[in-house]
């Protein structure tokens, strides 16, 4: 009996393609699952090609037996029937008892086509395992703000599920060993490619790496007063290495671009710190933030959801209280 989990490249620059860390987020929560061995799939490599270095790196740093790919060309383009027939493929091949990915949108699509195909069911969003004898897991659900406690059982021979970005920290495998690849045959139907990307452009208006990655966000809401007030929160940011990240309603405004947006339509962030300035702390910003690991907020109601959530609160007016800061920073 194994896991397996559907994982996804990311640019790392000099170093190649690697996994992204939400896959490797993922193949560490594999790992609470109770199954003998973690496998993954990797889909949509370069006809013929072998998976990047980085990739192995990563899946023999977190313990992966074996490493699914596929030589069949048409699907370097992403094609969510396709990718889920050759999911399915690697399942069968590896006898996984569970299959997971990450809660993207191409995790939560090709699991769905899968969880379809077999007629079982799919929770989405899965943040722990609670019980393991019958398996219970933990998702989120209302954009975070409540945690739903669901049976996670191998119906038909396979249990499906997309796990929450952040739920866990990527950490390696205590045994992490050697990684074999294993190619995946499928026969692909006209009517499995007849949804697929066709084109990528570069996106507009920002990257939102900068955000997801920073180990520090120093995040401002409506109490900031407006597109002209950001010079202490871009130098408090700028300070503690930071990045600036802004609620959904300051983006509605125009104050700042969307890319900086935390929230359930912004990015998902997880710092060791987040610092919350005038920021109300509304369900759908909650959503995004929740995973951060310390969160400090500054706000002059000491009743926002946020003060109450927070593990510190500063009351006062962001603007006398951030400057304060840093001085002391100086």
């Amino acid at each position: 009996m194994s896991v397996l989990v559907v994982v996804e490249p990311e640019d790392l620059g000099d170093e190649g393609a690697g996994l992204s860390v939400v896959s490797q987020e993922v193949l560490t929560f594999a790992r609470t699952l109770p199954g003998e061995d973690v496998d993954a799939v990797l889909v949509g490599l370069p006809c013929g090609g072998a998976p990047p270095e980085a990739v192995l790196a990563h899946c023999r740093e977190q313990g992966v037996r074996t490493l699914h790919v596929t030589p069949e060309h048409r699907l370097e383009r992403y094609a969510a029937r396709a990718w889920a027939r050759v999911v399915e493929g690697a399942a069968e091949a590896g006898g996984a008892a569970y299959l997971v990915a990450a809660g993207t949108a191409r995790g939560n699509e090709v699991l769905a086509h899968v969880a379809a195909a077999r007629g079982v069911p799919m929770p989405c969003n899965v943040v722990a395992v609670v019980q393991e004898e019958p398996l219970e897991v933990e998702r989120q659900v209302v954009g975070g703000a409540v945690l739903e406690r669901v049976a996670l059982q191998a119906e038909g021979g396979l249990a499906i599920a997309s796990v929450a970005g952040h739920a866990v920290a990527p950490e390696p495998a205590p045994s992490p060993g050697e990684t074999r690849v294993e190619e995946v045959a499928v026969e692909l139907t006209e009517a499995d490619l007849a949804a697929q990307v066709v084109r990528v452009e570069a996106k507009e208006g920002g990257d939102t790496s900068a955000l997801t990655g920073a180990n520090v966000v120093v995040g401002a809401g409506r109490g900031v007063g407006g597109a002209d007030q950001f010079d202490d929160v871009e130098a408090l940011a700028a300070r503690l290495g930071g990045a600036v990240g802004v609620s959904r309603v300051v983006t509605s405004l125009g104050w700042r671009p969307h890319h900086e947006q935390v929230g359930q339509t912004g990015s998902r962030i997880a710092p060791d710190l987040y610092l919350a300035c005038g920021i109300s702390g509304a369900i759908q910003h909650w959503a995004g933030c929740s995973s951060s690991k310390t969160i400090i907020a500054i706000n002059t109601d000491g009743e926002a959801p946020m003060v109450t959530k927070a593990r510190y609160a500063v009351i006062g007016d962001m603007h006398e209280v951030i400057p304060a800061v840093l001085e002391e920073l100086s």
